[in-house]
């Protein structure tokens, strides 16, 4: 039986956040700050050398850091009624990264769906943080940050996102693709120390990066 792309999609998400889930006890919540750039130890040097895995880690690397927004978008909203669905900010995003890889003379419509993963992951970190916060106030954040500023931040990590997906793309339709790209991810969740919400999100966050192999 044939799979459909949105059942592929899930399963290799699935199987991504299998990945790196591996060694995930005992981790901790993920920060809004800078990550390690050390990679994890679990990662072969011979996969790290790798021009793909190169070409690769850069992308895991900046969708962890775009998720840990998602911490402060959550903080911004949280007890103001906003919802964190926000469909005119999110096609902004996605016209403004498509234009951005035509620049570039990348594939406007690989970038768009990337993207599309990353907005979704964010909410998945702004949902499960919510929840968190509902259930126990007092891990609620006691100061909100200033939703305009975050964005100018999300808008920073996107451009330079789409500049790793443009340079990216003999790895992405690779055949390696896919296990490089679950060795790259377990090292960013090894490195930011990526608790299991976004651990999950993380997985999300790149389930379109691998194209079709030829």
């Amino acid at each position: 039986m044939q799979l459909t792309l949105s059942t592929r999609r899930a399963l290799i998400a699935g199987a991504a956040a299998a990945l790196l889930f591996t060694g995930a006890g005992g981790a901790v919540a993920a920060p809004a700050g800078p990550a390690a750039a050390a990679p994890s130890p679990a990662v072969p040097a011979a996969a790290r050398a790798h021009s793909p895995y190169a070409a690769l880690r850069p992308l895991a690397a900046l969708s962890a850091e775009r998720l840990a927004t998602g911490d402060l978008v959550a903080a911004a909203k949280w007890g103001t009624g906003s919802p964190i669905d926000d469909p005119a900010r999110e096609q902004q995003v996605l016209d403004s990264v498509a234009e951005q890889a035509r620049q570039l003379g990348a594939d406007p419509a690989a970038t768009v769906q990337i993207f599309r993963d990353q907005i979704e992951a964010n909410k998945i970190v702004q949902r499960g943080l919510h929840r968190r916060w509902d259930a126990d106030p007092s891990q609620a954040p006691a100061e909100r940050p200033d939703l305009g500023e975050v964005r100018k931040e999300i808008n920073r990590i996107n451009t330079e996102l789409v500049r790793a997906i443009a340079a990216s793309a003999p790895a992405r339709s690779a055949p390696s693709c896919h296990p490089l790209l679950a060795l790259a991810g377990a090292g960013v969740r090894h490195a930011r120390h990526l608790d299991p919400l976004h651990t999950v999100a993380l997985a999300r966050s790149l389930s379109s990066v691998c194209g079709e192999a030829g």
